[in-house]
């Protein structure tokens, strides 16, 4: 009876970690988790800007917001391939002007192809070398430059949509 005991108690008490199994990628695990993350935020953002005011900026010193959403999507296209060991897409040129659909469309396009680009993507290689922006990076560097970068212009958008009176996304009450 006391075996029988024993054996259960260590048989519940094993339960919960079965159900919390320990990755084998943590750390592309959360890079993906970010990157899914802020790709609803920064879309929710583009959208939530009425298209009139996508030549919005604060101070002539800054970007329109047109301008910082056409950023974005270049970024991701430029420092997710090497993330993920892809070719770079070709896409049509876009300019901040272009319709908000478009600008739009192209944000969520650059998101669709980050998330492709490192669906595979493991923690095997986390020091390998790689180049985006002129400049050569760690893998793991590009990783946490794009989640900075991905940081720093929804705060941007943020500021712009409060500035218009404009909730972003992240500011409004959950349904």
């Amino acid at each position: 009876m006391r075996i029988a005991s024993s054996v259960v108690l260590l048989a519940l008490t094993a339960l919960p970690a079965l159900g919390t199994a320990q990755s084998s990628a943590p750390a592309a695990d959360a890079f993906r988790h970010n990157a899914t993350r802020m790709e609803k935020n920064l879309v929710a953002a583009a959208e939530e800007m009425p298209a009139d005011k996508y030549g919005y900026k604060p101070t002539p010193a800054q970007m329109t917001f047109g301008e910082i959403v056409l950023h974005v999507a270049q970024d991701n296209d430029e420092a997710c391939p090497p993330i993920g060991g892809a070719k770079a897409p070709d896409r049509a040129k876009l300019t901040p002007t272009d319709d908000k659909t478009k600008l739009v469309a192209r944000l969520r396009e650059s998101f669709a192809f980050c998330e492709q680009s490192v669906a595979h993507l493991d923690d095997s290689n986390l020091a390998g070398p790689v180049s985006a922006f002129g400049q050569q990076w760690t893998r793991a560097g590009m990783m946490m430059e794009r989640v900075d970068d991905w940081s720093d212009h929804y705060s941007q958008f943020a500021i712009y949509l409060r500035l218009n009176n404009l909730l972003p996304p992240t500011a409004k009450p959950r349904s």
